[in-house]
C-alpha cells in the first residue's frame, strides 16, 4: 500500500510517499481502507520527533491519528462491524504506531464507530481526535448544570467542538477568540464573546465579575487566564500540564484516548447538526509536506484533510 512515511525526524521535508506492507488485522481489530485522514498538530509532533522517546526504533513511521473509510477486513472476534461499513476511528499514536496517512490502517474495534450518515468522508475525518478531546475535556471539567464556563481558542478545531458540546449540555459558554471570530463562535453556541487580549483573565472577569466556574484552555494561555476562574473552580488544559493551582482551583490536563462509544455519540450529534464538521482544505497524500507547512502557518478554522 502507499503511505506517507518518515524515516528520520525533522521538518516537513522528511515526509515522503512509499510502498509499505499492507497490515493484517489481528484478533479484535479492523482493517480500514482509508478514504480521508485529517492532519493534526499531533502529526507535526510525530514528524519532529517529540514522541521519539515513547516509541520503539523502527525503519519508518506513518503519522496520522484520524481516519474515515470503509471496513476492509475483520480480525477474529469482531462482530460489531461488517466489511463495507463506513466508519471513523482514532489511532492511539504513539501506543499503536498505526498511522492513518496510508491507504489502509488497522485499529482495535474499540477505537472505531459508524461514520456520521450525513457527512462526507472528508468531513467525517475531522471528528475523531478533536471531538474526543473536547468531549473528554468537558468530562474532566464536570461543571454543574447551567454553569458558566470559559473556553480559550474557541474558534479552533478543538475549541469549536468544545463550544458546541458545552452548549449542548446546557452550559453558558464564554468564548475567547480573535475579534474576527465573534460571529463564528456565537453561531457555535457561545453565550458571551471575549476578544483575545494581553490580559484574558481580566477580560473574562469583566464579562463575568464573579469569575467562571470552569475553564478549558485550548489556546495554551496557562497562567495568564487562570485568574478568570472563581475560587474552587476547575481548569482543564488541552495543551501541556497547565498552570500551578491556586485558590482551591483544580488543574488537570486532558489525555485524549480512543473510545468507540463516545465516538458513536459524537457521530450522532454531528448527524443531528449539534456538532459542526469543519474542513479547511483537502490535499492528496502526495502533498503531505506542503500540508504540514500549511498547518504550521496556523490561523486555520478547520482541519486540513489528506486523501489517498
Amino acid at each position: 500500500m502507499r503511505a506517507v512515511i518518515l524515516s528520520e525526524y525533522g521538518g516537513s521535508d522528511v515526509l515522503r510517499i512509499s510502498e509499505v506492507p499492507t497490515p493484517a488485522p489481528g484478533d479484535g481489530q479492523i482493517r480500514i481502507r482509508v478514504s480521508a485522514a485529517a492532519l493534526n498538530p499531533a502529526d507535526a509532533l510525530i514528524r519532529a520527533g517529540a514522541l521519539a522517546s515513547r516509541v520503539p526504533v523502527r525503519d519508518h513511521y506513518i503519522p496520522g491519528l484520524d481516519v474515515a473509510g470503509i471496513v476492509d477486513a475483520l480480525g477474529g472476534g469482531v462482530h460489531s462491524f461488517e466489511v463495507g461499513d463506513a466508519v471513523i476511528g482514532m489511532s492511539d499514536w504513539p501506543d499503536t504506531q498505526a498511522g492513518t496517512h496510508a491507504e489502509y490502517v488497522v485499529l482495535p474495534a474499540t477505537a472505531v464507530a459508524a461514520a456520521p450518515r450525513h457527512a462526507s468522508p472528508v468531513q467525517a475525518a475531522t471528528l475523531p481526535l478533536n471531538g474526543l478531546t473536547a468531549r473528554q475535556a468537558l468530562d474532566l471539567l464536570a461543571p454543574a448544570d447551567g454553569a458558566t464556563v470559559a473556553i480559550t481558542g474557541a474558534a479552533g478545531a478543538v475549541g469549536g467542538y468544545l463550544v458546541e458540546l458545552a452548549a449542548a449540555r446546557g452550559l453558558h459558554v464564554v468564548a475567547v477568540a480573535g475579534s474576527q471570530d465573534e460571529e463564528l463562535v456565537r453561531k457555535l453556541g457561545a453565550s458571551l464573546f471575549v476578544p483575545r487580549s494581553d490580559d484574558p483573565a481580566a477580560a473574562i472577569r469583566a464579562a463575568v465579575p464573579g469569575g467562571v466556574a470552569g475553564l478549558i484552555d485550548a489556546a495554551a494561555l496557562g497562567e495568564s487566564v487562570i485568574g478568570a476562574l472563581g475560587d474552587g473552580g476547575t481548569f482543564v488544559s488541552v495543551l501541556g500540564a497547565g498552570p500551578a493551582a491556586e485558590r482551591g482551583i483544580r488543574v488537570s490536563q486532558v489525555q485524549v484516548h480512543s473510545d468507540a462509544v463516545q465516538l458513536a455519540e459524537l457521530a450522532t450529534l454531528a448527524d443531528a447538526g449539534l456538532v459542526t464538521l469543519r474542513v479547511d482544505r483537502t490535499m492528496p497524500f502526495s502533498e503531505a509536506a506542503a500540508a504540514h507547512d500549511t498547518l504550521a502557518s496556523r490561523g486555520l478554522r478547520g482541519r486540513i484533510v489528506l486523501v489517498p
